[in-house]
């Protein structure tokens, strides 16, 4: 096995785990992972916060500056869910070092995982999840459902 232990969004396995109380069921995450260890994980409910669950947006920049303590996650409430962001990512780095994982696939276009975009307010965006962000500092492979990896450009 080239990578061990790989974690993947839960959703993507077809965990009813997102925001609205659906998945994103992707057969070809499921393919690439059979005969492999992996583990279903996602942010969002290890940081405490409940499926179903209000939307939620950086509210500038992308989950690195989330990180670094200079932006916001924003739920459609007006509610500041930020705690649990970084409460979540950090309950996914720790599965993954406690599990020696050096790769993560992770569902593009969240707040926790996206890999290559996220939203901003209903608008797209280039830049990364909160979660994928300490993935990725943390020395972990990250890459989208797509197997396009976490974008590094950090002038979004």
């Amino acid at each position: 096995m080239k990578y061990g232990v790989i974690l993947v969004s839960a959703c993507l396995l077809g965990v009813n785990c997102r925001h609205d109380g659906g998945h994103a069921y992707c057969p070809e995450v499921f393919d690439e992972l059979f005969n492999r260890h992996f583990i279903p994980v996602c942010p969002e409910q290890l940081g405490g916060l409940p499926t179903p669950r209000s939307r939620a947006h950086i509210e500038k920049g992308d989950g690195r500056d989330v990180c670094q303590g200079s932006v916001r996650v924003i739920n459609k409430m007006g509610e500041d869910v930020t705690a649990s962001f970084l409460q979540g990512a950090k309950e996914t780095l720790g599965i993954a070092q406690m599990a020696k994982a050096k790769k993560a696939i992770l569902k593009d276009k969240s707040p926790s995982c996206g890999c290559q975009s996220i939203y901003r307010q209903e608008s797209l965006v280039k830049g990364v999840g909160v979660t994928a962000a300490l993935l990725s500092e943390s020395g972990l492979e990250v890459v989208s459902e797509t197997g396009e990896p976490i974008i590094m450009d950090k002038n979004r």
